[in-house]
């Protein structure tokens, strides 16, 4: 028994040594995957608390203080959202803590990149406490998250058309005839699967027998707005690509869809009613999907001079790696010099708080669980206009990325 003991004891310290040197080792070009990693925890503690939690948040009388005890979905809701209050507070602290950061020798910038242990200690403070705050708090968060979310659906749409158009470029700037051809593929794949699914939405949201006229409209719209960016993009002034214009309108048809499909359940023009639970965890395991491929992105897009993210006075530096690869980039560091910082650390942390509003409306399905009643609401008509609008945000986004360096050829976009 004393053996046992003193080995469980020898494994328990080896263990937090072992956790103490990982976090230790985190350093200046790792920071941000440290803080990707952070995110991805908050989601897990999420989900994971969103399963187990019910029985014990029914059991908390500041929380279940209501006559008749509600649903369990609406604590599995009330776990979500107080874990992401907890994940948005602690990246808000950064952010506001952040502002202003022009070079390295800001003392602030080595709470940015250093000091894991405390702000992993903090952020699991923060959360903890959040399960102490009255629900009235967590309805409050719950409402502002739904226009929080459509913030960071638009800071998605910035990421995407980032990336198209650097794509677009790369392939173009190889001036081969391969890539030439390689873009013209890309370019029709991306169409024929926009038509394809543009069909499906007219078979599952315009039942016949029903008037569906609001449905017809955004999907009528929908292809409208994927012909005019191929005439845009084909004008000659304009002098642009195809490839662009049919990745963006897939995404604009992915994100009708999107919006369609949260429509009531009860709506009779909601054709997926029956399918409801498949749809909803196909949307939630790609909306999940996007949220971290979005965030590690704007990570690694974050540190870039070509970046669109950046606000107009944030910091511009030259592309590097997030990981040095040498110890000459290594040694580079270390020198005594004040340089610039290279992206707006608070811009970044407030990516992640955006991030962290729209994946608690994800996990709860857009829901508005919050209140006496008790009762949980899947999705409405709120969700469906967050995704309608932000469809049409990406839509004259990307018509002013081309327009743009036609009407002002002096500055830089």
């Amino acid at each position: 028994m004393w053996a046992a003991s003193c080995l469980a004891s020898c494994c328990a310290a080896c263990a937090c040594e072992a956790c103490r040197t990982a976090v230790g080792s985190i350093g200046r070009r790792s920071a941000r995957i440290a803080y990707c990693g952070l995110f991805a925890l908050s989601l897990f503690a999420s989900w994971a608390l969103r399963e187990v939690a019910a029985p014990l948040l029914q059991s908390i009388p500041w929380i279940n203080h209501f006559h008749k005890t509600p649903d369990r979905e609406w604590f599995e809701t009330d776990a979500v959202l107080r874990v992401s209050l907890g994940n948005f507070l602690f990246f808000t602290i950064l952010a506001v803590i952040m502002a202003g950061i022009k070079d390295q020798k800001d003392p602030r910038d080595k709470i940015h990149h250093g000091g894991w242990m405390a702000k992993i200690f903090c952020w699991a403070v923060i959360v903890f406490l959040m399960f102490f705050v009255p629900n009235g708090v967590v309805s409050f968060y719950e409402s502002i998250s739904k226009f929080g979310s459509g913030l960071f659906l638009l800071v998605q749409v910035v990421l995407l058309l980032d990336f198209v158009h650097g794509w677009n470029e790369n392939w173009v700037a190889k001036d081969e005839q391969f890539w030439y051809m390689a873009l013209l593929v890309v370019a029709v794949v991306c169409y024929i699967a926009t038509f394809s699914f543009s069909g499906l939405l007219f078979h599952w949201f315009t039942p016949s027998g029903h008037d569906c006229g609001l449905n017809m409209f955004f999907i009528v719209f929908t292809l409208i707005l994927v012909f005019a960016f191929a005439i845009v993009a084909l004008h000659p002034k304009i002098n642009g690509s195809l490839l662009p214009a049919s990745v963006i309108g897939l995404y604009c048809t992915y994100l009708c869809y999107s919006g369609l499909s949260s429509e009531p359940r009860d709506y009779e023009c909601n054709g997926l009613h029956n399918h409801s639970k498949a749809v909803s965890t196909g949307s939630l395991t790609l909306g999940l999907l996007t949220t971290v491929l979005s965030v590690v992105y704007s990570a690694v897009r974050a540190g870039s001079s070509a970046t669109v993210l950046s606000p107009p006075d944030s910091p511009r530096g030259t592309d590097k790696p997030l990981l040095p690869f040498s110890k000459a980039d290594e040694q580079e560091d270390k020198k005594d010099v004040p340089r610039p910082v290279t992206y707006s650390y608070s811009f970044f942390h407030l990516i992640f708080s955006l991030a962290s509003m729209y994946s608690a409306m994800l996990l709860t399905g857009w829901s508005t669980s919050i209140g006496e009643s008790g009762k949980l609401v899947d999705v409405g008509w709120p969700s469906v206009w967050v995704r309608i609008a932000t469809q049409w945000a990406t839509a004259g986004l990307f018509v002013w990325s081309l327009v743009a360096p036609i009407l002002f050829p002096d500055r830089e976009f």
